[in-house]
């Protein structure tokens, strides 16, 4: 339990260190997007290149070469994927979900936290995170596809461009 051998340990010095080094020179040639956190299939590749890289490190039954093309075919179906919601369009709604607005002009919009199974607390904890303590200095709370919530005030809301192509439901509540 504590110790099985040396051959095991010494297995892991090679392999693990060849393996990290294949995921760092992955990751460089593959570039920046490969573990960004834009939406929930970027997330799930880079737990994905996590638990491979895991693998390869302590399972004596996957060899460095297999781990390293498992990790290589996680990249190359990562920029498939990436290439396809950035050049296709209508590409993007079918693998990430649409930004949602939560709040707008200080008033909490019911219908879109329910939808999206957010709170009133966790809607004033993420004002709350920005410095904020009050709703109405607030323009707009959006849950981004990467499940964090933008707080905008209303201060720096501008004309709200970047308000564009969200989800609204505030046309429902008139």
């Amino acid at each position: 339990m504590w110790f099985d051998s040396w051959s095991d340990i010494i297995r892991i010095l090679f392999v693990g260190a060849a393996a990290y080094v294949a995921l760092v020179i992955l990751l460089r040639v593959s570039g920046k997007r490969t573990l960004a956190k834009l939406n929930a299939f970027d997330l799930v590749v880079s737990v994905a290149l996590g638990s491979t890289l895991a693998t390869i490190f302590l399972s004596s039954d996957v060899s460095w070469s297999e781990g390293a093309v498992a990790m290589a075919l996680l990249a190359a179906l990562q920029f498939v994927v990436a290439g396809t919601t950035t050049w296709l369009p209508g590409g993007r709604s079918v693998v990430t979900a649409q930004p949602t607005l939560l709040l707008e002009d200080g008033r909490p919009i019911p219908e879109a936290l329910h939808r999206q199974r957010i709170t009133m607390s966790e809607l004033r904890q993420a004002i709350r995170a920005t410095g904020s303590g009050d709703l109405s200095s607030v323009a707009a709370v959006v849950l981004e596809t990467d499940g964090s919530m933008s707080v905008i005030s209303t201060q720096q809301a501008g004309n709200r461009s970047a308000l564009e192509g969200i989800a609204r439901l505030t046309e429902d509540r008139q």
